[in-house]
């Protein structure tokens, strides 16, 4: 893949004008010791050539001593370089990733179910990295070392324009055999790029599913799987390896070359005697000189083989646009908030059977929906479309009379909330687990939450309290992280709740704790149970049982069980039925 020059500059304009006045004084350090290298080997020829013609001993101890002086300052300009450019890459290459990070964030459900987690790693991370030296040093070290390069040819042409023409003709043939090189290397890279990114995601994919890949007796097929990712990586990584070792050897034959040039030149023109032993000495030490800029463009332009695949991978994923655009704005009432679909189709892929068909039903501001159906029905997706994880191809969903795309999505999440069976803890304290490192909430409103929902003595025997680390994962109990879940809600106050049976995997005394906080909020807000016991919707006020992505039935849950022939009142009949069958 080409990749146009604009897309360098956009991306250096874009991460480096806010560092402008260090890339400034990063050039003038580069320059600066542009200038000394140029400088040194005039000073040489010239203490050649005054102990040759038996110049003054004062006379070469200043020259031995400029020497020094000018060496030693170039040295010190060079870790200037490298401390500027160092910090210039990193400053860059933390705000591509910082932008990354938030775009994906931003982007729907869809865009993650299509990726694993360590490709993603590797694409924020790995193909990043790659891009550091482009960032701190690609221009101004292409640009200086093109100067250092001008002005080599530049002093040679003054010492004899026969070498000069000579040596800017081997540079010129250097300089194109090199970029040559480099176009016929950037496919490899890329690939090389892609396949990194397939193994890291299949290993985190497989690492994060441990417990279940053990327990099934697939190790064995998944360290299979495993080498053929490795296999499949090996040669293109050969092939990567071959192609950066090409430009290298032909830069040492290119300099082999140059030598050569600068020894025969050198000798010929001083046995005629048309140029001084300090004059050949320094058309040789420039033309070593000349090497230099040579090679510091020949391992830029190797750089710039991984970053033009890394630059390609990272515009591919900035393009992605979001399937679920953010809302113009319009507010939510405040309180308890009604839901409403109206005639609403979904499809997770457009060319998949609908999960939801022409789904319609409304819930009160206040009311709690028991929503029933079989695994598949489309429970789940009616939460994810409430939250506009994804949109709807067809119809319309309403939350407080307000279409959902017509709010921001942030605020559209703060006043809808949900509790699932599965928690996620991160590695934080507690107070930042609990409030999603928002630091604005008040230490006291915390613990009167955690005092409420019975989780007091659990913090108060903690060894720091809130400060507490808790691990990933939390190192807790179902019921703990669960409870923890309710005090989200409570502290994110939403006025829509939806709770995914929440309590189907506590024990009893840590499910009554759980069911007492779920009265308390569901008290003042709309509540949707999705349930797969019937015991979890008897608080609710209506049930709407689901099958194949439609509503089969919808109504007042006393009335549904009170009527024989309802769907409701069969799966009631069918659960008492199995429930004495057990117990006897």
């Amino acid at each position: 893949m080409r990749i146009p020059l604009r897309s360098y500059w956009v991306l250096l304009a874009r991460y480096l004008r806010p560092q402008r006045l260090r890339v400034v004084l990063l050039a003038v350090v580069l320059f600066g010791s542009i200038g000394v290298q140029l400088v040194n080997p005039q000073i040489i020829g010239y203490f050649i050539d005054t102990a040759e013609q038996g110049g003054t001993q004062q006379a070469l101890l200043l020259a031995a001593t400029l020497f020094i002086v000018m060496a030693f300052t170039q040295q010190l300009l060079a870790v200037g370089a490298t401390y500027l450019g160092e910090s210039v890459g990193w400053n860059a290459t933390n705000r591509l990733r910082t932008d990354l990070a938030a775009h994906c964030l931003r982007l729907d459900l869809s865009f993650h179910k299509a990726r694993t987690p360590g490709e993603l790693i590797e694409r924020i991370d790995g193909d990043v990295t790659l891009l550091s030296n482009f960032f701190s040093r690609f221009v101004i070290d292409v640009f200086g070392n093109a100067v250092l390069l001008a002005g080599v040819l530049v002093l040679l042409l003054f010492e004899d324009w026969r070498v000069g023409l000579c040596l800017a003709a081997f540079a010129l043939v250097a300089l194109l055999l090199l970029t040559r090189l480099r176009h016929l290397a950037v496919p490899i890279w890329a690939a090389d790029r892609e396949a990194n990114a397939g193994f890291f995601g299949f290993l985190g994919e497989r690492l994060a599913g441990t417990e279940d890949i053990r327990s099934s007796g697939a190790t064995g097929y998944t360290m299979r799987r495993f080498y053929e990712h490795l296999r499949g990586w090996a040669p293109l990584q050969r092939k990567a390896g071959l192609a950066g070792s090409s430009m290298w050897v032909a830069t040492i034959a290119v300099f082999a070359v140059g030598d050569a040039v600068a020894f025969g030149l050198g000798a010929y023109l001083f046995t005629r005697g048309a140029i001084t032993l300090g004059t050949a000495y320094t058309i040789f030490y420039y033309t070593a000189l000349l090497g230099r800029p040579i090679e510091q463009i020949r391992s830029q332009l190797q750089d710039l083989q991984q970053a033009d695949a890394s630059i390609g991978r990272v515009r591919e994923l900035l393009a992605i646009q979001s399937r679920v655009q953010d809302g113009p704005g319009a507010a939510l009432p405040p309180g308890a908030l009604s839901v409403e679909f109206d005639l609403v189709t979904f499809g997770y892929e457009e060319e998949d059977e609908p999960v939801l068909r022409d789904v319609s039903f409304r819930i009160e501001p206040g009311a709690v929906l028991g929503l029933l159906g079989h695994t598949g029905s489309g429970k789940t997706t009616i939460a994810r479309l409430l939250f506009r994880l994804y949109d709807p191809q067809e119809g319309e969903v309403r939350i407080g009379g307000v279409p959902v795309k017509e709010p921001r999505l942030r605020d559209l999440r703060r006043r809808v909330g949900m509790v699932t069976q599965d928690v996620q803890l991160f590695q934080a304290s507690v107070r930042d687990n609990l409030t999603f490192f928002n630091r604005e909430v008040p230490d006291g409103r915390i613990l009167r939450v955690l005092d409420e929902l019975g989780l007091g003595p659990w913090l108060r025997s903690l060894p720091t309290g809130l400060d507490t680390e808790l691990a990933s994962g939390g190192g807790l109990s179902a019921g703990e992280s669960q409870l923890l879940a309710f005090a989200r809600l409570f502290l994110l106050d939403p006025g829509l709740v939806i709770l995914d049976e929440a309590s189907s995997r506590l024990d009893p005394a840590t499910e009554q704790l759980l069911e007492r906080a779920m009265d308390r909020l569901l008290q003042g807000r709309t509540g949707i149970i999705i349930a797969h016991r019937l015991a979890t919707v008897e608080r609710a006020d209506e049930v709407m049982v689901m099958e194949g992505g439609r509503v089969v039935e919808h109504g007042p849950r006393a009335q549904l069980a009170l009527a024989p022939d309802s769907r409701f009142a069969a799966l009631l009949r069918t659960g008492l039925e199995v429930a004495a069958r057990a117990e006897g």
